[in-house]
């Protein structure tokens, strides 16, 4: 991820639908924005791990969608990990996105690689998202998603760790600033 203030560190939300609800979003949120044209949408898509190049190009209209979904998954995401209940707004937007026809794998003629069967849309590709946060909020790892314990970072993950105890977005990143800050409130103490 990159920092507006500079800077970039390495997190994993530990779903492809996470990764995508944290590309900007809406108010404090917007100087993160990622997708500002169709055709960041589309560069977005084809980055693993969803690597879904594009054969139709993104329309505007697929973009507004994206950021519906996008916030949708944000707004369910944090209900979740705060133990509340999902808003309406953002089931019936998660499950609109769903509704349409996912990206379908293709074997590759090697028999050892796999693709996306063409036509690759957005609408697509924003189905097959929905599709996983359907899963993650309704399956075994519903209970395991997370909100960064930082008291300034709002990112959301899912703890896949066996034990279960994953606190921080990045270790890079608010697990050493946690460190720090404990280490200096030790040595402010001791004589």
């Amino acid at each position: 991820m990159h920092d507006p203030k500079g800077g970039s560190f390495w997190f994993d939300a530990g779903a492809v639908c996470l990764d995508f609800a944290h590309t900007g979003g809406e108010g404090r949120y917007a100087v993160f924005e990622t997708l500002h044209e169709p055709d960041d949408l589309g560069e977005w898509l084809a980055q693993p791990p969803l690597a879904a190049v594009m054969t139709v190009p993104v329309t505007a209209r697929e973009l507004t969608a994206a950021k519906a979904l996008r916030q949708a998954i944000w707004d369910a995401a944090h209900a979740r990990a705060e133990r509340r209940q999902l808003s309406a707004a953002a089931v019936a937007a998660i499950n609109g996105a769903a509704s349409a026809a996912p990206l379908v794998p293709e074997l590759a003629a090697d028999g050892t690689t796999t693709g996306w069967a063409p036509p690759v849309r957005a609408t697509q590709a924003l189905s097959t998202l929905a599709r996983e946060m359907v899963e993650l909020l309704s399956g075994p790892l519903s209970g395991r998603i997370r909100e960064c314990a930082s008291d300034d970072c709002p990112l959301v993950f899912v703890d896949s760790s066996r034990p279960g105890a994953r606190r921080w977005c990045s270790m890079e990143r608010c697990g050493n600033r946690h460190k720090l800050r404990a280490l200096r409130a030790r040595r402010a103490t001791d004589p």
